[in-house]
């Protein structure tokens, strides 16, 4: 078999199991995406969170001796959530980015990638295979512009014609020599709709992103949000969506091809207050199967204390004096203070004096002294 049908057959199995786009591309270096890695490392705008060395990150066989192909395909995902609960007073919700809707993504992309390696296999036994999701060393986005799933757009997303940028991406490098498609034309242009809503001003220029100021990344830290962030975060649990939204590129996208996908509305747009109190096993059994489960039940809970005083919830006080005063978290319980403070409220003061008197830890005595300043009485 030539390698030129080996790839019809290969784009042909990935439809029958259900992966909506399937490109291909070289396994030479990616000399400009070096140079551009090198550049936000010299600025600091990385989040910590890349995997291997700049020449694992650029160079396929260096993951893979030999490296000839990398197959890149895309799962669409949707953009509409049914029947979303309201969010109402006393019964304030928070939201999990759309990325997170559904089975995590890592596991259900690894299953398709899985099938291609074992169809692969079953006609080339003498090939290899390494597949990647997300958490790879390569750069999802940059595979899948050279293999034409999409173009890297101004909000540093692969933009498909099809998807817009709604799609989980992963790849698969292989030993195989198949035929490259060619790479997208930038269809962004002029418009910069995305660059102007990024409500921490992440998104640099076009295609560069401060991961440091992206609400992604931020709802995803676990120690203290630096206190200029925190009424961006809105009642975002984890993740942000805006430069999606905004994108003209997305609007009317909405696929629902993958029923694993379907977010559970209870799920991902919760009740706030129960998340303050929430074990480990609750928070695993609750949101262990969605991707925003990964960094476990401090983060959400941080976020939450922290839309609740977006939302300048009073009945919610109780549960934060609680926190406050028994969470054995100092991240948390100062995090509750600061929340407390911006509610505000007569009843206030006297339990933020009571746990300062208290409290050891310098951090949480600060965020305490700096909502007694700042404390309204409304």
């Amino acid at each position: 078999m030539s390698n030129a049908q080996l790839k019809k057959e290969i784009i042909a199995y990935s439809k029958r199991i259900g992966i909506d786009k399937i490109g291909f591309a070289s396994a030479d270096p990616f000399v400009t995406l070096k140079m551009r890695l090198k550049t936000q490392q010299d600025l600091g705008y990385q989040s910590g969170f890349e995997k291997g060395t700049l020449e694992e990150r650029t160079e396929p066989d260096h993951l893979l001796p030999e490296a000839k192909t990398i197959i890149a395909i895309a799962l669409a995902y949707p953009s509409k959530l049914k029947n979303a609960p309201r969010s109402k007073s006393g019964e304030r919700r928070g939201l999990f980015c759309r990325a997170s809707w559904g089975e995590d993504y890592h596991h259900i992309l690894r299953r398709k990638l899985g099938e291609l390696e074992k169809f692969i296999a079953e006609r080339n036994p003498d090939e290899k295979c390494l597949s990647m999701v997300d958490t790879g060393e390569l750069s999802d986005r940059a595979v899948a512009e050279r293999a034409g799933i999409g173009w890297s757009g101004k909000n540093c997303s692969i933009i498909t014609p099809e998807f817009g940028s709604y799609v989980y991406l992963g790849e698969m490098i292989t030993t195989l020599d198949l035929p490259a498609d060619t790479p997208l034309e930038d269809q962004c242009g002029t418009c910069n709709k995305c660059i102007e809503a990024c409500p921490t001003d992440a998104l640099i220029q076009g295609g560069q992103l401060d991961s440091n100021k992206c609400i992604a990344f931020l709802t995803q830290t676990k120690d203290f949000l630096p206190e200029k962030y925190r009424e961006k975060i809105g009642n975002r649990l984890y993740g942000c969506d805006t430069c999606q939204v905004v994108c003209p590129e997305n609007k009317g996208k909405n696929i629902n091809n993958h029923p694993e996908m379907e977010p559970d509305p209870e799920v991902v747009k919760p009740l706030l207050e129960p998340l303050l109190t929430i074990s480990n096993r609750e928070f695993k059994q609750r949101f262990g199967s969605i991707s925003g489960s990964w960094r476990g039940k401090k983060p959400i809970q941080r976020n939450a204390i922290i839309a609740l005083a977006h939302f300048k919830e009073k009945s919610a006080l109780p549960a934060l004096f609680e926190v406050l005063k028994n969470d054995p978290r100092p991240v948390i319980r100062g995090t509750a203070a600061w929340s407390i403070g911006r509610i505000g409220g007569l009843e206030t003061e006297k339990e933020l004096k009571v746990a300062k008197e208290r409290e050891n830890d310098k951090e949480v005595l600060q965020e305490i002294e700096k909502s007694l300043e700042t404390m309204k009485y409304e």
